[in-house]
């Protein structure tokens, strides 16, 4: 049925549970699994006028986001792995999350995407939108949302 899965995960309590049953659908369709987690570029500033960050701070905020989204993805192949599936644990740099859920999928030839139902809460996602809702609007293969 599918040969590739990706999972989006965030790490958050609700990403885990799109995480669990993505290892659970592709072990029984025996599909490979391909982890996301999209970490930002570059620190982005809430406050006018606040104080720009120096080279050295943005390159250590940068590795800091970096080394803990691979530290998530890394435990979701690690989870995989353990069930015998064939698994790649990816860190995409994107301000644009959904965009990059989608060019992941497309890159790694991925025929499903499953996701949690929501990320971002309150008034952020009221500006923002629901990531997860842009990729499904813009997806050409099949997502599977998860509550």
């Amino acid at each position: 049925m599918y040969k590739r899965i990706l999972v989006a995960t965030d790490g958050s309590k609700l990403s885990q549970k799109a995480v669990k049953s993505g290892i659970e659908l592709a072990s029984l369709v025996g599909a490979e699994l391909v982890a996301v987690k999209v970490v930002p570029r570059y620190p982005q500033s809430y406050f006018e006028g606040s104080v720009p960050l120096s080279v050295d701070e943005v390159g250590r905020i940068e590795k800091e986001w970096s080394d803990h989204g691979q530290a998530v993805v890394d435990a979701v192949k690690a989870a995989a792995v353990e069930q015998g599936l064939k698994a790649k644990a990816v860190v995409v740099k994107s301000d644009l999350i959904a965009e990059a859920v989608l060019a992941a999928a497309k890159k790694h030839k991925c025929d499903l995407i499953i996701m949690a139902s929501h990320g971002r809460r309150g008034l952020k996602r009221l500006l923002l939108g629901s990531e997860t809702q842009q990729v499904l609007t813009h997806s050409t293969i099949p997502v599977l949302v998860l509550r």
